[in-house]
């Protein structure tokens, strides 16, 4: 991921009890049919992006919120849901403006950046943020150009919009070299450069001056470049690690995308939102579907909002439990990328596979994903980080 990571997909995926290691692949998720359906060619034989879904005791696997919301929080969403349907025969406001307030007012308080409302996108998931970016300033004749491994939708993405893709790679710490980022730039002259910071599946967040080398690339590429910093996992960066939210003042070629699936627990909501100049938000503006973000959506959105204190009190709690899990890890002997998301990347196995059915068959289910050798776990609670460790230590001797 992205390839979620570098993904298990480069090597061809195990299949397990009917599913993949990293991919949906039951018969009513594939992508087939009468040979007589005018399908892109780009598009032929694929099957569609998913992680399995199994019924497991301990799902730790997609990087979700392992804490529901709470009995208040949930009353309040209720509340703000149920008014929003007294006016379902109506069109939502297509702009969102009293969100996007709310969005910016959220930032300010997160990441210390004033922005106006203008300034704010949002979408069904960043994932549809990220594909009106590309619809914007990709398509046929233009190219997309990431990191691997990185995002596996990212590619999809480019895809999507019928544009060019390239990986460039990391050093073997996941880090970037921003040598290596503005010659990469220079040889592919990209429209679009998306950075996930916290990187997926890594978990390993960029320093502030390798974006701006990025940035200073991209601003010399003929006909313009738009860096797109992929802050999903955002919140849950270390103390002291900076948002890109900082650079959007001097940087109107910059778009920070951040998302309430995860550090809001609102996977199920599907909000994601992206930060940049008022041009660029503009420019979006275009290419989204009318009415595409739900009255329900959004007054789900601004009734979480409105607990956005409570809920980030959870993602500290998280932070603790990863940094334990990372030191309990070690310990071990095993490898562990360093981490600024809610989950950990860690190896190295010979058979990762093998761990990972390992797992599984002891109801634990994590991400087979990324480099050859390495497994990605969700941080997830207390109880369920124990039991991961209890299948662990059985599986592979620790």
């Amino acid at each position: 991921m992205a390839v979620d990571e570098g993904d298990a997909r480069a090597g061809g995926l195990p299949t397990i009890a009917g599913v993949t290691a990293d991919l949906d692949t039951t018969p009513e998720a594939t992508v087939t049919g009468p040979t007589s359906l005018p399908v892109r060619p780009e598009l032929a034989g694929l099957e569609p992006y998913g992680a399995p879904q199994i019924d497991v005791p301990v799902a730790l696997n997609v990087n979700e919120n392992p804490y529901a919301p709470s009995e208040q929080v949930v009353a309040d969403v209720a509340a703000a849901v149920a008014d929003a349907a007294r006016g379902l025969n109506r069109y939502p406001d297509r702009d969102f403006e009293a969100l996007r307030a709310d969005l910016a007012a959220y930032l300010l308080a997160e990441s210390g950046v004033g922005l106006g409302a203008e300034q704010l996108w949002a979408a069904n998931g960043s994932n549809e943020v990220m594909l009106h970016l590309l619809q914007a300033f990709g398509g046929p004749g233009r190219t997309a150009l990431s990191f691997a491994p990185t995002y596996s939708m990212y590619p999809e993405y480019a895809r999507d919009t019928s544009t060019a893709w390239v990986a460039g790679r990391r050093e073997e710490d996941f880090s970037l070299d921003p040598d290596v980022a503005r010659a990469t730039i220079a040889e592919h002259a990209p429209s679009v450069v998306l950075l996930a910071s916290p990187n997926n599946p890594t978990g390993t967040a960029l320093p502030t001056a390798t974006i701006l080398a990025v940035l200073d690339a991209a601003a010399q590429v003929p006909g313009g470049c738009v860096v797109v910093v992929d802050e999903a996992y955002g919140e849950f960066r270390r103390r002291g690690t900076p948002s890109a939210l900082e650079l959007l003042a001097d940087h109107p070629h910059l778009a920070v995308s951040r998302t309430m699936s995860k550090a809001f627990g609102l996977a199920g909501a599907r909000v994601g939102y992206l930060a940049a100049s008022r041009e660029l938000v503009d420019t979006l503006r275009v290419v989204r579907l009318p009415y595409h973000l739900s009255a329900v959506t959004q007054a789900v959105a601004r009734a979480a909002l409105a607990h956005s204190a409570e809920l980030m009190a959870q993602v500290g709690a998280l932070r603790d439990e990863r940094d334990a899990l990372v030191v309990w890890l070690r310990a071990r002997g095993l490898q562990v990328a360093d981490s600024d998301a809610n989950f950990v990347l860690f190896g190295l196995f010979e058979d990762r596979h093998a761990v990972w059915q390992g797992l599984l068959d002891r109801g634990v289910l994590i991400r087979e994903v990324g480099p050859p050798g390495w497994l990605r776990v969700s941080v997830g609670t207390p109880r369920e980080t124990e039991a991961f460790k209890d299948a662990l230590v059985e599986v592979a001797g620790l």
